[in-house]
């Protein structure tokens, strides 16, 4: 086994789950995973925990579009539902054979398959909140998303392990150290009101007032490296084009451009998926509405490789996300969405918050 998983297994463990004995801890993953999966079940085991693996085939999901009804793609997996409910923890790992397994299925019925999931995201969201479910994310490496970011599968897990830290002699100090250099970035941030995002991209203004900044190291995305919120739901107003593809369930969306007025998404466009783009955004009443308000600060990754996970933590970026919010920063969107947009901060853009600038070309001015 590359020693580099089994660091990654005990960063996981230690670091972002934190279990301890006793703990029940499910891995989802699909079997393209099984060097990590088997990691994570001996690291378990070793700190006391139940490991759970609740594994999937590689493309199980175009399966199920491809031969389900619409009861089939609405029905609430139960066993997920469970331990979403009871288990102590979860590592979800994402380990697609074909990220874009979900791309010739209209839009309708991803987002009634969406809507499925909104009971056990919302379980997430609240029991995460309230420190009774510890959740993490992360990636392996395989082919398939070493083939998006455009490397070599080699140089795609040096890009990976590299940002997880799982190649160095001590990672988890260094996620604390993460822990510790985000902590002045928050503070200009936090108990202030208004934020206004200025570039050749964007003309933004929101609301952050009485809503709580999360310092971001590694608990619940591996790799990490952020400070976010949930802005005041009906405060957002101006205009954003984003700098990189959106992508969700496997479908890429070039080129968006959406505009506010008193929160809400009142016109929308892309280059290419617009009618995906529209749709999605007409999930359900939160969808058009955003949930998170983020800035990304790995200075680690400073490439778009196609995987949320690791783009919005690109440093000298800001993300949005529409839809859902973390009811641990005060958010009050609730939707079965959550749609992470990336937009680059790095030339000739600026950060002000109550008219104090904070942040100009990607870099905080402390």
């Amino acid at each position: 086994m590359d020693p580099r998983i089994q660091t990654l297994a005990k960063i996981l463990v230690e670091h972002s789950a934190r279990v301890v004995p006793e703990d029940r801890v499910a891995i989802e993953a699909t079997t393209a995973a099984e060097p990590l999966i088997r990691a994570l079940y001996q690291e378990i085991l070793n700190h006391g925990g139940y490991p759970y693996p609740l594994l999937k085939f590689p493309e199980q999901a175009r399966e199920l579009f491809s031969f389900g009804n619409d009861d089939q793609l609405s029905h609430v997996d139960q066993l997920r539902s469970q331990v979403y409910n009871q288990f102590e923890s979860r590592i979800r790992i994402y380990s697609f054979t074909n990220p874009n397994q979900l791309v010739d299925f209209p839009p309708e019925k991803q987002a009634l398959f969406q809507q499925a999931q909104s009971p056990i995201l919302a379980t997430q969201m609240d029991r995460g909140a309230r420190d009774e479910f510890k959740w993490v994310t992360t990636l392996f490496p395989t082919p398939a998303y070493a083939r998006e970011a455009g490397m070599s599968l080699t140089a795609y897990e040096d890009f990976v392990y590299g940002a997880c830290f799982a190649d160095r002699d001590n990672p988890i100090s260094m996620w604390q150290q993460v822990k510790e250099n985000q902590k002045a970035a928050l503070s200009l941030f936090q108990d202030h009101d208004r934020i206004q995002l200025k570039g050749p991209h964007i003309d933004l203004e929101l609301s952050v007032k009485g809503r709580t900044f999360i310092n971001s190291f590694g608990t619940h995305n591996m790799p990490d490296g952020e400070i976010f919120t949930g802005p005041v739901e009906k405060s957002l107003n101006g205009w954003v084009r984003y700098s990189y593809p959106a992508i969700h369930q496997g479908v890429i969306v070039k080129g968006i451009e959406l505009t506010f007025k008193d929160g809400k998404v009142v016109q929308a466009s892309a280059e290419e998926q617009e009618d995906y783009l529209l749709k999605l955004l007409d999930t359900d009443q939160g969808a058009r509405y955003v949930g998170e308000f983020a800035i990304g600060m790995n200075a680690d990754i400073q490439q778009f490789s196609g995987n949320i996970l690791f783009d919005e933590k690109i440093g000298g970026t800001i993300h949005i996300a529409i839809g859902d919010g973390y009811p641990e920063t005060g958010s009050k969107n609730i939707s079965a969405l959550h749609w992470d947009m990336i937009c680059d901060m790095r030339s000739d853009s600026t950060i002000t918050v109550d008219n104090n600038m904070v942040y100009k070309d990607g870099e905080f001015l402390y």
